[in-house]
């Protein structure tokens, strides 16, 4: 819409705006470093960039031709090609309250951050090229139907009245399980389970904690799209869902191993995030802490246990806390927003759960099967794997030419 009656709300509008600044912090430099922290000292540039180059490309083609297939026509699986390029889109273009191109870079943020999530489950040993070709393939095929599917007009799980506030299946379900698509492509690490490879530095992994909590305020009360009660809500899930997964995954290790980590603090945090990241807009207080709780609980036991039995090198465990933390929160807030917890519910219960159920396996299969198909086309254009020795030497000097330290 556009006019002298504009309907453009100026707190609305404010607010969105921030959110969105947020969701980028999220990424850059919160991601970025959080992942850096992670990974050997001989790898830390080549994870920051591959996160910028990712984020980077991904932005441009959302203005491209992602915005366009997520957010405009009304078929059930994907949109069309109308606002190719945002052209039509101006300042006086209005979505409800906020104008169209605040929305636009707000979801624009959303998907920067999905194809970055990715990149933790190959850290170490894909070529930078790589994982870029797939990056822009993974948003055209699989990011962008997603999206449209669960907040397009006429999508498919929209249509199905299943509830994702913030994106536990665009966003976590999607990221994790192209991550485990990543990992069965570009294979194990030099080394894994036989070499030690620790995380180089807790330091900037806290900091990127912080940083992406932060953020995700913005991710969660933002998608309120409006500066009110609903994004007061999100907001207050947002500050104790992720409270709760620290001290449950802190206590999951007092009680195994006799000592609670930094490590381990932060890990409980992020699924304690991507749990509260569906529910946001319809738990209760007393939901989002059963979430970040069950979210941090199910995420250590598959990290600290079931992962190292299966013998799956998801280096930075994208699967593991985004993937099946998006699982338990797209699912259980089924429970967390049940009204008796505190919660703003207005369903059925067992119908919204086969609803929920039923939209989580639509978007594992679509994730599984296009982002297949996505490094399928990577592997005909580029090679995927780093060479041996550059894996060995690291990919900061081998594809980068830097050094992280002197």
């Amino acid at each position: 819409m556009s006019g002298d009656a504009t309907m453009i709300d100026s707190g609305d509008t404010a607010w969105i705006l921030t959110a969105t600044l947020l969701v980028m912090l999220m990424t850059l430099p919160g991601l970025a470093l959080f992942y850096g922290g992670l990974v050997r000292s001989k790898n830390v540039l080549s994870v920051m960039s591959q996160v910028m180059g990712v984020a980077a490309i991904v932005m441009l083609g959302w203005v491209g031709w992602g915005y366009s297939l997520a957010f405009s026509g009304d078929g059930p699986i994907i949109g069309n090609l109308e606002l190719a390029g945002l052209v039509g889109l101006g300042p006086d273009s209005e979505s409800g309250s906020i104008p169209t191109l605040a929305f636009a870079a707000f979801q624009m943020t959303f998907a920067a951050i999905t194809a970055a999530l990715v990149v933790g489950a190959v850290v170490e040993r894909i070529r930078f090229s790589a994982i870029m070709l797939f990056s822009l393939l993974f948003l055209t095929f699989v990011y962008a139907p997603i999206a449209h599917m669960v907040w397009g007009e006429g999508g498919l799980i929209l249509g199905m009245d299943a509830i994702d506030f913030a994106g536990g299946t665009v966003v976590h379900i999607n990221a994790g399980i192209a991550g485990l698509v990543a990992v069965a492509f570009a294979g194990k690490r030099r080394g894994f389970m036989k070499d030690i490879m620790p995380p180089h530095s807790l330091a900037l992994l806290f900091i990127g904690t912080g940083l992406l909590w932060v953020g995700w305020f913005g991710f969660n009360a933002g998608s309120a799209l409006e500066a009110g009660g609903l994004a007061a809500l999100a907001m207050m899930n947002t500050f104790i869902a992720p409270a709760a997964g620290v001290l449950a995954w802190m206590a999951a290790e007092r009680i195994r191993s006799g000592k609670p980590s930094l490590l381990g603090g932060a890990s409980g945090a992020i699924a304690g995030l991507v749990a509260i990241t569906p529910a946001a807009g319809v738990s209760g207080p007393l939901g989002a802490i059963l979430l970040g709780t069950a979210s941090a609980l199910a995420c250590y036991g598959f990290v600290a246990i079931l992962k190292h039995k299966l013998k799956l090198d998801d280096s930075l465990d994208v699967f593991g806390i985004h993937g099946l933390g998006g699982l338990v929160g797209s699912v259980g807030l089924v429970v967390a927003g049940l009204p008796a917890l505190g919660g703003q519910g207005d369903y059925v219960f067992i119908d919204q759960l086969g609803v929920q159920v039923l939209s989580v396996l639509i978007a594992i299969t679509w994730s599984g099967i296009g982002s297949t198909l996505c490094f399928l086309i990577v592997k005909l254009v580029v090679p995927i794997r780093a060479e041996e020795d550059d894996e060995r030497l690291g990919l900061d000097l081998a594809e980068h030419g830097e050094r992280a330290y002197n």
